[in-house]
Formats: structure tokens, C-alpha cells, sequence
């Protein structure tokens, strides 16, 4: 793996020079934002293997960047905070987040996050192209290009909301449990909530239907997880 390009964004001094120190240590370059809006600027000039995300900042919150990051880059994002409640941990990883940490945390620990995530975007971004088009009444998934078209006109989702549609509907009719679905998006080394995929699903569903699709392909089996099935009137 070549020198990681590490992108620190935090209002505190003092946490992002900790950080900085742990990281050099590492081998690991870095570059420091201390606001939302420095660190979309640096984005937009260089290209980083991972984002260090601290969530409360007072010009833009991390929820915020991290929105924004996803809407021009699918670089790995791993969220920094002090909260620990399971929903701010979910909020996150539901708008695109790769991962979460919360403060204090063990230099190790971080260092093993940040080699976790960048191997597995690696390794997503170097698997071959899935060539089929998923084609349905008034939606059509294409895995290859990443998008999704509902009436013929492309819907906007999160990679992570992409991941998700995609791998069940290339399973269509099985069942997937939560922690199945888990270990599909982020690897079998993920920690955070697996309750995670609720948020995904249901900002799935929310989208699908906005689009204009008259059925619901994302189906709750009710304890067990989730399936994708055209209900029978729509096939």
C-alpha cells in the first residue's frame, strides 16, 4: 500500500496536532482543516485516501460535510466524536459515513480503522465491473455505472444506499439478515450498530417512492431482515 493521504478536519488545535503526531508516526501524510468548508476546498484540490471527520464544529457540522463530501467523492469517511449515543452513530453512517470512532479513543485503534477502511475501498474499487442492467417495471439498476433510473430518469443515492439496493436486488427473493447485510457493506471487521441498515433501507425506500415508483421492491421479512421482490401485480 503506498503513503496514505489523510485528510484531518477539526475545529480543536489541539486534537488535530494529536492526530497529526499519530498519524506521521505512522508513515501516514496528512493534510488539517479546522472548518467544513476548508476541508471541502481541500478536497476539491487534492486527492485524499481518507477523511478524519470530528462531527461538532461550529460552521458546519460534521453531518453536513460529510453530505457534501458524498455528493463529489465516495473517499472513505471516518467520523471523530464525542457522542456515543447509537443514534448520532447511525445518523452518520446513514448519509454516508464509512465508519465512526468516538473520543478518547487508543491511537491503535484509529490507525487499525484507517488501514481497515482504505483496504476496502481499494479492493471495492478494484473488483470487476458488473456488467448487467437489473431491469424492473419503471426501474432499472445499473451496477456497472452506479446509478439508478426510476421512469427513465436517473434518482440520486449514496453509495452506501447504492451498495445496498444493488446487493439485494441482485439476491432477489433471499433474505438477508441485518448482520449479513453489515458484513456486505462494510467488511466482516465492522463494529458500529448493524441497526445502521434501517436508516439505509428506509432513506431507500423514501427515495423510490418520491421518484414516482408505484411499489415498494424493498421488503421487510419480519424477523429475519430484508428481501427484494417485485410484488405480483408489477411483474
Amino acid at each position: 500500500m503506498n503513503k496514505l493521504q489523510v485528510l484531518i478536519v477539526d475545529d480543536e488545535w489541539n486534537m488535530r496536532n494529536l492526530i497529526r503526531i499519530y498519524l506521521t508516526k505512522e508513515g501516514i501524510t496528512t493534510r488539517e482543516a479546522s472548518t467544513g468548508h476548508e476541508a471541502l476546498t481541500l478536497l476539491k484540490q487534492q486527492n485524499f485516501d481518507l477523511i478524519l471527520l470530528d462531527v461538532m464544529m461550529p460552521d458546519m457540522d460534521g453531518w453536513q460535510v460529510c453530505k457534501a463530501v458524498r455528493e463529489v467523492s465516495s473517499v472513505p469517511v471516518l467520523m471523530l466524536t464525542a457522542r456515543s449515543e447509537t443514534k448520532d452513530k447511525v445518523r452518520g453512517l446513514g448519509i454516508g459515513a464509512d465508519d465512526y470512532l468516538t473520543k478518547p479513543f487508543e491511537p491503535e485503534e484509529l490507525v487499525a480503522r484507517i488501514y481497515s477502511l482504505v483496504r476496502r475501498s481499494i479492493l471495492t474499487s478494484t473488483q470487476p465491473p458488473v456488467k448487467k442492467v437489473l431491469t424492473y417495471p419503471d426501474l432499472a439498476i445499473y451496477p456497472d455505472a452506479r446509478e439508478v433510473h426510476i421512469l427513465d430518469t436517473a434518482v440520486e443515492f449514496t453509495l452506501k444506499e447504492l451498495d445496498l439496493l444493488t446487493a439485494l436486488a441482485q439476491n432477489a427473493h433471499r433474505v438477508f439478515t441485518r448482520e449479513e447485510l453489515v458484513e456486505r457493506l462494510w467488511g466482516n471487521d465492522y463494529e458500529g450498530e448493524n441497526r445502521v441498515i434501517d436508516t439505509h433501507i428506509k432513506n431507500i425506500r423514501e427515495k423510490l417512492h418520491k421518484a414516482g415508483l408505484s411499489y415498494n421492491p424493498v421488503q421487510t421479512v419480519w424477523g429475519l431482515g430484508y428481501k427484494f421482490e417485485i410484488p405480483g401485480n408489477h411483474l
